[in-house]
């Protein structure tokens, strides 16, 4: 069995080489999806895919990994643990449940060490029905000049402006603008794109594959950035369904509830575009019930901070190595605490969601 820090990787390459590892020893096939691009270090990209129970499960867990690119880190370290814990394998195999491992959902942004895909899409804010008009993001629009400034560091004038809309309207109204979602800006953040990108196509190509069996699906989306460092919050990822936010708080909740985005009780603004709108379209046949864990790492202003600077470099690639340098790390450190604790504290939260996760659907919880 694998250790909780070694489950751990420092690249995209070498975490996917450990998922590839840990599915032959475990005995399990993997379905490879590649990706059009090569990644950062000239290695081949991929949405891996492996399934780990009965043929005809009805019941069916989904861990998935990487919706955004370096958040990766964490996401994958969870999928290697798990594909090599014993006691976790035999507890899904015993109830008769499903589980499916969707590693580097989006590996262009993994490899290259970004939230986004290669189109410079935000993956969950990229589940929208492009038919339809696209809603508008005004106070994002206010913000864009000011978010990608001419220079980077940003100038004490457009720090300043930013402190004064920060003042004016509060912290938690800013993260709403940045991270609700926009459509307009393709350069900007959080854009959640003008079509389903590639990784939004794969998905769905993957749960047609792999789901349709499925009479109750149940989804972990391993995510970071939010919240107390260490910390992870069970976000409810569904409809404003008072039902199966019940039946999520039944299965996660604990002591902590289950928090949502519907009542204001996540670090989560309410958002648009969410990955999990995939499994209404792709799986109506399944009883859904799903989180998002997201584990903390540094305050919210850092994070926002580092994704500005990312957004700025990508606008400007003529940057000197020496900042390109700053702002990469600046990024991964927003999305990846590299400690021994903090990996330790994600492999048991996990862990612990995952046999809550089997335990809902087999009906014990």
């Amino acid at each position: 069995m694998i250790g909780v820090v070694e489950a751990f990787s420092p690249s995209y390459a070498l975490a996917r080489r450990k998922f590839l590892q840990g599915c032959v020893a475990a005995g399990l096939t993997v379905d490879t999806h590649p990706h059009p691009l090569k990644g950062r270090d000239g290695e081949d990209l991929a949405m891996d895919v492996a399934y780990d129970g009965p043929a005809d499960a009805r019941q069916l867990l989904l861990v998935t990994s990487a919706c955004h690119g370096v958040e990766g880190h964490c996401g994958s370290g969870v999928q290697v643990f798990a594909l090599q814990d014993t006691e976790w394998r035999e507890k899904a195999h015993a109830a008769g449940v499903g589980v499916l491992y969707v590693h580097a959902l989006n590996p262009h942004g993994f490899s290259y060490g970004r939230r986004v895909t290669h189109e410079n899409v935000d993956l969950n804010r990229n589940f929208m029905d492009f038919a339809q008009p696209l809603p508008v993001n005004a106070a994002y629009a206010e913000l864009h000049p000011l978010l990608l400034p001419k220079a980077w560091p940003p100038s004490p004038k457009n720090q300043a402006e930013i402190d004064s809309w920060i003042a004016a309207r509060g912290v938690a109204a800013y993260q709403a603008a940045i991270s609700g979602g926009q459509y307009q800006f393709d350069d900007g953040l959080f854009f959640g794109g003008k079509a389903p990108t590639w990784s939004n196509r794969t998905l769905r190509q993957v749960l047609r594959t792999h789901a349709q069996q499925a009479k109750r699906l149940a989804w972990i989306d391993l995510h970071t950035g939010l919240g107390p460092n260490g910390h992870g919050e069970r976000i409810f990822a569904g409809r404003d369904d008072a039902a199966a936010y019940a039946r999520a708080n039944a299965w996660w909740g604990g002591e902590t509830a289950v928090t949502s985005i519907y009542d204001g009780s996540s670090t989560s603004a309410l958002l648009t575009g969410l990955n999990w709108g995939v499994i209404y379209d792709e799986c109506p046949q399944a009883e859904y019930t799903g989180i998002a864990l997201e584990y903390g790492t540094e305050p919210i202003l850092e994070v926002m901070g580092a994704l500005r600077a990312d957004h700025w470099l990508h606008k400007h690639p003529e940057a000197a190595p020496e900042l390109a340098d700053a702002v990469q790390t600046r990024v991964r450190d927003a999305f990846y605490t590299d400690t021994d604790a903090w990996k330790g504290q994600v492999i048991s939260q996990a862990r612990q969601a995952m046999f809550q996760a089997v335990d809902g659907l087999s009906g014990k919880a």
